[in-house]
């Protein structure tokens, strides 16, 4: 007869399968954290986000990889998974890395000149990817690190990697602020260099294409993505020519899109495939 109590052993039956359910849904879930790492040089806490693909917590042994994804102007740590690409935690799972996305405000990433509160450069490259490895599962090294961003965020990745070489071994640039002179105003970059017309010479070192001589060859594997509606593609072909004539390699694409989120969001598929492709022939 049905009483509609549960036995114990039915209780216990029901208590396996439900924790069973539980440990077959979490394989397939994504850890995404908002974490607050503070800057010595800058004396704050700076916010980022960090992805884990999903099998992150159970595989003790298994190290892996980073992206480090910068934003533009304007743009914060989220912009990249609530506005650019929602589907950015899937990515992680798939290409089996860890995704990182700092909160660079409008420092260009650059450790200013003429603003003491905003030293990017050396919170990225230093404090940031030191934090990272001393709290998650990464492979500490830099075949194994990869760093890119949009607009802003192109620029200083290209920036990052080329005067860095001993911290990533792969970088990316989508629609790439590489020569911001023609867009002072817009910009606003004399908030972290200083006016133009009285720091020329600061101004056009810190342009990617003035930074080409300091790039050692075979170093660096360089991706490069613009819009071919893009502002900012008369630039970006300087530099691909630029990088052509030194005999840097590079892979440079130019597809229909302009610079917005649309043509991010398409850009940094073919950009995670890239990077990760490098890793898997770097055999970590």
């Amino acid at each position: 007869m049905t009483t509609g109590v549960y036995s114990d052993d039915m209780k216990r039956s029901l208590y396996i399968l439900f924790s069973l359910l539980c440990f077959i849904g979490s394989l397939n879930a994504q850890t995404v954290d908002t974490i607050e790492v503070f800057s010595k040089k800058m004396g704050r806490d700076i916010k980022n986000l960090v992805i884990l693909p999903a099998g992150y917590n159970r595989q003790d042994t298994i190290k892996y990889p980073v992206l480090y994804l910068l934003h533009g102007v304007q743009a914060d740590h989220i912009s990249w998974t609530k506005v650019i690409r929602k589907e950015l935690p899937d990515d992680a799972t798939k290409y089996n890395m860890i995704i990182v996305c700092p909160n660079g405000e409008n420092s260009w990433y650059l450790d200013s000149p003429v603003n003491p509160a905003s030293q990017f450069e050396t919170y990225i490259t230093e404090e940031l990817v030191e934090s990272i490895d001393n709290k998650y599962k990464t492979i500490p090294s830099s075949p194994a690190r990869a760093i890119s961003g949009f607009s802003m965020g192109g620029y200083g990745a290209l920036r990052l990697a080329i005067l860095h070489p001993g911290v990533f071994g792969v970088c990316g640039s989508m629609s790439g602020a590489v020569d911001f002179r023609p867009f002072p105003k817009v910009y606003k970059l004399s908030s972290q260099l200083g006016g133009y017309a009285t720091n020329k010479k600061r101004w056009d070192e810190c342009v990617i294409i003035n930074m080409l001589g300091k790039l050692k060859p075979d170093v660096l594997s360089v991706i490069i993505n613009c819009g071919s509606e893009d502002g900012f593609l008369k630039v970006n072909e300087q530099l691909h020519q630029a990088m052509l004539h030194k005999g840097i390699e590079h892979q440079y694409i130019v597809e229909s899109g302009g610079h917005d989120r649309k043509y991010w969001n398409k850009a940094i598929v073919k950009q995670l495939q890239f990077f990760s492709d490098f890793f898997n022939k770097s055999n970590l």
